[in-house]
C-alpha cells in the first residue's frame, strides 16, 4: 500500500455510504459527515452520479447492506455503553465517522481507530481538509498486521485490556486468512466479561444462486484487481460454533432476511439487502 493512499475498498465503502445519504429516503443510516469527509476531489459527478449508482447492479446491492450494518453496529454500541462498556475499537476504520459524532464524554467512552498506517494517514489528511476536528475522545492506532499484532498496536495506543470494550470490524474479514480472523476474535474473547464485537463476513459463493453469484463474481473481480482479493468465507452455523468455542456466550447472526425485516420493511423504493454477506454479533 502506497504512503498516504487509501485502501481501495475503504474508498468504495465511503462513496456508497455518502450516496445513501443522497439517494435513499428515508435514510436507513444517517451520517451527516459522510459527504464532507470525502471532500470535493471524491464527491464528483463521476463517483456520486445518481444514474450510475442507481442502475449499477453492484451499487444497488452494496448501499443497503452498508447502511444496515452501520446502523446495527452503532445501535449495538449504544446498548453496550449502557452495559458499562468504556472503550470502542473500530477495526479497519477507513472513513468511518462515529468518532467525530461521538455523543459521549471521555469518562464514558473512548474510541480507538485501528487501520493500516497508509489508510490512516490518508484519512487524517481528509479530516484536515474537511475541517473536521479530531476529538480528545479518539486515539489513532496505526497497525501494519504484516509486522505486528492487534494487541501490540492497541497497547502502544494506551488501550486498557482491563476495561470492557466493544469492537466493530466491518468489511475486513473476507480479505484476511481464516487464522488471522480467528486470532483477532480470540483477542477480543480474552477481554473482560461484557466485551463484544460486531463484524460482517461473506458466505461461501458455492451456496449462492445464479443472480447472487453474478454480483459476487463482479465484486470479487474488482477487489482482486485492486490488490485486495477475497480470501475467507464462512458457514454461519460453523462460525457460531467456533465463536462459542473461543469464549463468546451470546451470538447473533443476521442474514439478508433478518436485515430486511428490521430496516427495509414497507419501503416504497423497494430498497433491500440481498446478497452474500452476514452480520455477526458476539459478546463475552
Amino acid at each position: 500500500m502506497k504512503e498516504n493512499c487509501p485502501s481501495v475498498t475503504a474508498l468504495i465503502v465511503a462513496v456508497h455510504r455518502a450516496a445513501h445519504q443522497i439517494m435513499d429516503k428515508p435514510n436507513v443510516f444517517s451520517d451527516p459527515l459522510a459527504l464532507r469527509i470525502l471532500g470535493e476531489d471524491h464527491v464528483s459527478a463521476q463517483t456520486l452520479d445518481p444514474k450510475w449508482l442507481e442502475f449499477s447492479p453492484l451499487s444497488s446491492r452494496l448501499r443497503p447492506f452498508l447502511a444496515a450494518r452501520s446502523r446495527y453496529t452503532e445501535y449495538e454500541l449504544h446498548r453496550a455503553v449502557k452495559r458499562g462498556v468504556q472503550q470502542y475499537v473500530v477495526l479497519g476504520a477507513g472513513l468511518d465517522t462515529f468518532a467525530y459524532r461521538n455523543p459521549y464524554t471521555e469518562d464514558i467512552l473512548h474510541v480507538f481507530e485501528v487501520d493500516h498506517p497508509a489508510t490512516q494517514s490518508w484519512k487524517r489528511t481528509r479530516l484536515e481538509k474537511a475541517g473536521i476536528p479530531i476529538p480528545q475522545t479518539l486515539t489513532f492506532s496505526p497497525v501494519d498486521f504484516e509486522n505486528q499484532t492487534l494487541e501490540e498496536g492497541l497497547t502502544r495506543a494506551d488501550f486498557d485490556t482491563g476495561k470492557c470494550t466493544f469492537f466493530s470490524w466491518l468489511g475486513v474479514t473476507q480479505y484476511l486468512t481464516s487464522s488471522a480472523v480467528m486470532a483477532t476474535l480470540q483477542f477480543v474473547a480474552s477481554l473482560p466479561v461484557g466485551s463484544g464485537i460486531v463484524f460482517d463476513y461473506t458466505i461461501s459463493p458455492l451456496s449462492l444462486n445464479s443472480a447472487e453469484r453474478e454480483i459476487f463474481d463482479s465484486l470479487a473481480h474488482r477487489v482482486a484487481l485492486a490488490g485486495e482479493p477475497f480470501q475467507t468465507f464462512y458457514d454461519p452455523s460453523l462460525l457460531t460454533r467456533d465463536l462459542r468455542a473461543v469464549g463468546f456466550q451470546d451470538v447473533e447472526d443476521l442474514g439478508p432476511q433478518e436485515m430486511n425485516a428490521r430496516y427495509f420493511k414497507g419501503r416504497q423504493d423497494k430498497l433491500k439487502v440481498d446478497g452474500f454477506t452476514h452480520i455477526m454479533n458476539a459478546r463475552i
